[in-house]
């Protein structure tokens, strides 16, 4: 009931606050004997991790995972998963003036009046910090997906502002995507990019922009043709992420501008035998079903709310204040949000991989 919860056959459940002693997740329903490592999921990690570079939140986690159940002499048992990284660098302190202020497009005013209380700490459960468990479990999904599956997932920075990178996604790879700290693998687009948000941070400000997740080689048959269509879980899970306000598969939006005999898939045998289709619009699902093709979307992320710039407020005697937050935010969450997106996709696809067994 709580919404702590993601996922029917492979289910993760988050728990921990920004600055709480740790944050963790269970894993639950994952299939027994993958091999899987701490050091594998922390490669992951460290992609997400705040103080990799110049245009990221400079506190200094190593946000080090903890594997304490679920896994047998370095393989996956089938039973539950408890994985947790204690947080070291807090600095509550930094966020002591916000007790009684609600920062402006942040959740202080939603929580306090859903709950009654709210932690002021960075945030608490409202924290990007808290989809670490979701990068911890998806980094499982994504070794049973890849290795079991031949299923890949890609997630890159697409746009920043109005800067937006000029390359085919079926070109884009892994090399490219982490070869510079805003993961854009349009080399040329992706310096803008940097130089743009690094004169957005210097005047106390931040930027949104838009991650695109390629996920190749999913079979034919994957999600429900009603209420939890594949589409429709997929933009729940991108959804779920702090920050995102957009999500669009396949033609998205563009797609208006098609006509029907424009925007149609034609169905042709391919080189082996199987069957394709001539265009992609559809983004890989069809009537909430994947059909064999690549899926891709767009998720939208907003301005990060606190910035140190001044803004006007309100605080809890409703009276109008000035509020210039002074902690530790990143000018713009997309390159660490890109490990997220991957996450939150593999975390879909193994759980309608795992649904649709039961079919087959």
């Amino acid at each position: 009931m709580a919404g702590n919860s993601f996922g029917q056959m492979f289910k993760i459940t988050t728990c921990g606050e920004s600055h709480g002693g740790a944050v963790a997740v269970i894993l639950d329903g994952c299939p027994s004997g993958i091999v899987i490592s701490e050091f594998e999921i922390q490669q992951e990690l460290d992609r997400r991790k705040p103080g990799q570079s110049s245009i990221t939140t400079p506190r200094a986690e190593t946000d080090t995972i903890h594997i304490l159940s679920g896994l047998f002499e370095g393989k996956t048992t089938g039973t539950p998963i408890l994985m947790l990284a204690y947080n070291h660098d807090a600095k509550s302190e930094d966020y002591s003036e916000l007790k009684q202020v609600f920062r402006p497009s942040h959740a202080d005013y939603t929580y306090l009046m859903k709950y009654g209380i709210r932690d002021y700490r960075g945030s608490g459960r409202a924290s990007a910090r808290e989809t670490l468990a979701r990068v911890a479990a998806g980094a499982i999904a994504k070794k049973y997906l890849k290795t079991k599956l031949g299923i890949e997932i890609l997630s890159y920075v697409e746009q920043v502002g109005k800067f937006r990178a000029n390359i085919q996604m079926n070109d884009v790879t892994m090399d490219a995507i982490e070869s510079n700290i805003i993961r854009c693998p349009d080399i040329t687009m992706a310096q803008q990019m940097i130089e743009f948000v690094e004169d957005v941070k210097l005047n106390g400000d931040s930027i949104g922009g838009v991650i695109r997740c390629l996920i190749k080689n999913v079979p034919v048959g994957l999600g429900e043709p009603v209420f939890d269509k594949l589409n429709a879980d997929l933009g729940k899970a991108m959804l779920s992420i702090n920050a995102v306000k957009g999500f669009e598969i396949g033609s998205g939006f563009s797609g208006i501008e098609l006509l029907g005999s424009e925007h149609n898939d034609p169905l042709e045998l391919n080189s082996i035998g199987g069957v394709s289709t001539k265009t992609n619009h559809a983004g890989g699902i069809v009537g909430g079903i994947s059909n064999g093709e690549d899926i891709y979307c767009r998720i939208a992320f907003k301005s990060v709310s606190t910035i140190s710039k001044e803004q006007t407020t309100l605080n809890v005697y409703k009276e109008t204040v000035q509020v210039a937050a002074q902690g530790r935010h990143d000018p713009c969450v997309l390159p660490r949000a890109v490990p997220v997106v991957d996450a939150m996709a593999a975390l879909v696809i193994m759980d309608h991989y795992l649904r649709n067994k039961i079919y087959n």
